[in-house]
């Protein structure tokens, strides 16, 4: 009878944990897609880079990840993917040489952080340390 009891509170834990890491990809997905999301800073290599001329310009403004995996990132439009266990986006534009791959350093419903290093245009032997942040609209 004890062994029973074991087994089946057992399978309630292994359910429960599983239907938690459902609902904490979903509240992700959720978050993510359920608003704007204005920038609140664009840094590469710790200096501001939002202003016209500089890298991340073209990102300024709003950003939209949209339910079916299509978005508006500032001035580019694309799609975009949770990768690597959703704590990371990768984004796609045809106006970029190539996707931008982004570590989600936050998420929540009223901030969005991402950090990633992208080859520098002026030298593509160095990449840029970018951090981007966003705060919900």
């Amino acid at each position: 009878m004890k062994k029973n009891l074991l087994f089946f509170l057992l399978i309630v834990i292994i359910a429960m944990a599983a239907s938690c890491s459902k609902t904490k990809d979903e509240d992700r997905f959720e978050i993510l897609t359920g608003q704007a999301w204005q920038t609140d800073s664009l840094l590469v290599d710790g200096q501001d880079a939002s202003q016209p001329g500089q890298i991340l310009y073209k990102f300024k403004g709003e950003a939209r990840f949209n339910r079916d995996a299509t978005g508006t990132f500032g001035q580019y439009t694309g799609t975009w993917r949770f990768t690597n266990n959703r704590t990371a986006l990768e984004i796609k534009t045809d106006s970029l040489p190539i996707p931008l791959l982004a570590n989600i350093a936050e998420l929540t419903r009223q901030s969005l952080k991402i950090t990633t290093a992208y080859p520098s245009s002026e030298n593509p032997n160095v990449d840029m340390k970018i951090r981007m942040t966003f705060k919900a609209k």
